[in-house]
């Protein structure tokens, strides 16, 4: 073994992080612009993908271009570097995101919104999402969406993310919609 061998820092003891124990322990709804730093170890079934993909299956409660700022900006690093655009990672490097929020993000807040539930269980739920409902809160619409809504119904759903909602439907668009409790 080499000097420099040696001084390396020994990562193969390091348990890899999931999206799920990220999330219990950071509050990723956080009323401060600035977030708690997120650390994690690239699970090894993430080999070849672009840093970007990696962040997205890491942290499915951002948008991939949210992400890709973050990188862009500096607020990721990898093995103790600034991460750089289109970066492929290969399995154990370890990460650090230090999140931003944009100043005219808030927390979403539970609405009192009619909702026509079509099935529930303790798993899943179907909702029929009428024609100008916003699916998720956004530039111009923090408030009134179908994700507001879905917070007062459910409080337990903050702890999901994107508050359980696995796909969307445009504004104008009506139709069934299902979210995942789980």
């Amino acid at each position: 073994m080499t000097e420099s061998e040696k001084n390396m820092p020994d990562y193969s003891k390091a348990k890899p992080l999931n999206a799920q124990e990220v999330m219990d322990e950071v509050d990723l709804l956080a009323e401060s612009p600035e977030l708690e730093n997120l650390h994690f170890v690239i699970p090894d079934e993430f080999a070849g993908l672009r840093l970007d993909q990696a962040l997205a299956k890491l942290l499915p409660e951002y948008s991939r271009s949210r992400l890709q700022e973050w990188i862009v900006q500096q607020q990721v690093t990898v093995d103790g570097e600034f991460a750089i655009s289109k970066q492929k990672v290969w399995g154990s490097e370890t990460l650090e995101v230090l999140p931003q929020l944009h100043s005219s993000e808030q927390p979403y807040l539970a609405e009192d919104i009619a909702l026509d539930i079509v099935y529930e269980d303790d798993a899943l739920m179907v909702v029929n999402k009428p024609a100008g409902l916003v699916v998720h809160p956004g530039s111009g619409n923090w408030e009134g969406t179908l994700l507001n809504a879905l917070l007062h119904y459910s409080p337990q759903l903050e702890d999901v993310p994107r508050a359980g909602i696995v796909h969307r439907l445009d504004k104008d668009t009506s139709g069934l919609m299902v979210v995942a409790k789980t």
